[in-house]
C-alpha cells in the first residue's frame, strides 16, 4: 500500500501528457473538445489497446492516434445502445410470458402473494417490500401534485378535479391504491412491470416449481437452466450498458451457460471454442432471443452494419473469429 500522489491536471495538461506518451493528435482543438465532454479517466480504458503492454509509463504504440481512440469509444457507445435495445425486447417479452403463464395457471391475478409458489431461500418479502414501496412513493407523489393543483388560482374547481383524475391514472402504482383496498398490492401483471431486470431474473430463479420454470423457458425454446443463466447474464450486461461502461473488449465476470443440444440454434464457432467470456457470446444469445420474439427485426443487420462500419476495430478482442457473420446461425430465420 502507498499514498496516492497523482496530481489533478486540466484538459490542456491532459493533451500534453498524451503527446508525451507518444500519441499522435492531429487536431488539438477537437481533442480538447472531446476531453471536455468525455473525461480523461473514462477515455483511458479505450487507450489501453493502443498502448505498449506492461509499460509502466503508459507509452503508446508507434502510429497510435487520438482519432483511433475516439473511434473506439464511439463504436463502444453505439454497441451498448444496440445491445440495450435488444435487452429491452427480451425483458419485455419475459415479463409477458411470466404473466401470461402464472396468472392463468393459478387462476389468480395476485398469484405472487402466494408464498408457496417460491423457494424458501427466495427473498420473497423483499419482493413485497419493493412493490409496496413503489405504490407508497407513487401515492405520495400524487398527493403532492394534488396539493399543487389545489393551490392553483387559475383553475376552476371542476378543472382541478379533472386534472387530479388524470394525474391519478398516470401510473398504475398510484391508480391501484387510490382505487382498490384489497389486496393491498397490485395484481401480478402490473407488479412485473415495476421490477428491474435483476428483480425479474431473481423471481424466475426463485420459483418453487420446476414445472413452472420449464414452461416459461419453453416459450423461448430454451431449457430451464439456460433461461436462468441468460437472464442473470443479461442483468449484468444491462448494468454495464446503463452505467456507460466499456463493453466491446471486456472479459465478462459472469459466464453464461452455452447450449448443449443441437436443437437450439447457436454459432458453430462457439460450439467448438466454448468461449463464453466475451461480448461475442452476448450478441449470440441476444440474436437467439430476437429470433424467438421478433424474428423480422433488423437487429442482426444493424449489428453487422455497425461492425462493418468500424472495420478497424479488432473483433478478435470481442471473441469473434474471422468471417463470423457467415456462420449459418447469423443467416437463420424463422
Amino acid at each position: 500500500m502507498r499514498n496516492f500522489t497523482k496530481p489533478v491536471i486540466d484538459v490542456e495538461q491532459q493533451i500534453a501528457v498524451l503527446k508525451q506518451r507518444g500519441l499522435s493528435i492531429q487536431n488539438e482543438a477537437k481533442a480538447k473538445l472531446f476531453l471536455q465532454s468525455v473525461s480523461f479517466f473514462r477515455l483511458s480504458a479505450y487507450m489501453r489497446p493502443y498502448q505498449i503492454n506492461h509499460d509502466p509509463t503508459h507509452r503508446f504504440r508507434s502510429g497510435a492516434t487520438f482519432k483511433q481512440i475516439t473511434q473506439t469509444y464511439e463504436f463502444d457507445r453505439k454497441l451498448r445502445l444496440l445491445v440495450m435495445a435488444a435487452i429491452e425486447r427480451v425483458e419485455v417479452s419475459v415479463r409477458a410470458v411470466v404473466s401470461n403463464y402464472l396468472g392463468p395457471k393459478y387462476n389468480n391475478p395476485h398469484w405472487y402473494l402466494d408464498r408457496k409458489l417460491f423457494k424458501q431461500h427466495y427473498a420473497y418479502y423483499r419482493l413485497l417490500q419493493t412493490i409496496d414501496r413503489k405504490q407508497s412513493d407513487s401515492l405520495k407523489s400524487y398527493q403532492r401534485e394534488s396539493q399543487r393543483i389545489d393551490k392553483a388560482r387559475d383553475k376552476s374547481a371542476q378543472d382541478k378535479k379533472a386534472l387530479k383524475v388524470r394525474r391519478a391514472k398516470e401510473s398504475y402504482a398510484r391508480h391501484y391504491p387510490l382505487t382498490y383496498s384489497e389486496p393491498d398490492l397490485m395484481p401480478g401483471w402490473a407488479m412485473l412491470e415495476e421490477l428491474t431486470l435483476g428483480d425479474l431474473s431473481h423471481l424466475y430463479a426463485g420459483l418453487a416449481k420446476d414445472a413452472d420454470k420449464k414452461a416459461i423457458a419453453r416459450a423461448f425454446g430454451l431449457s430451464m437452466p439456460l433461461l436462468e443463466s441468460w437472464l442473470k447474464t443479461l442483468t449484468t450486461i444491462r448494468n454495464i450498458c446503463a452505467h456507460h461502461s466499456r463493453l466491446w473488449n471486456r472479459e465478462l465476470g459472469i459466464k453464461p451457460e452455452l447450449p448443449k443440444h443441437s436443437s437450439i440454434a447457436w454459432p458453430d464457432y462457439q460450439q467448438s471454442t466454448r468461449d463464453n467470456t466475451r461480448v461475442a457470446v452476448i450478441v449470440s444469445l441476444l440474436q437467439y432471443f430476437m429470433l424467438q420474439i421478433s424474428p423480422h427485426d433488423d437487429w442482426k443487420n444493424d449489428l453487422i452494419a455497425l461492425l462493418n462500419t468500424y472495420a478497424e476495430i479488432d473483433q478478435a478482442r470481442m471473441g469473434f473469429p474471422e468471417d463470423w457473420q457467415y456462420d449459418p446461425f447469423w443467416s437463420t430465420t424463422i
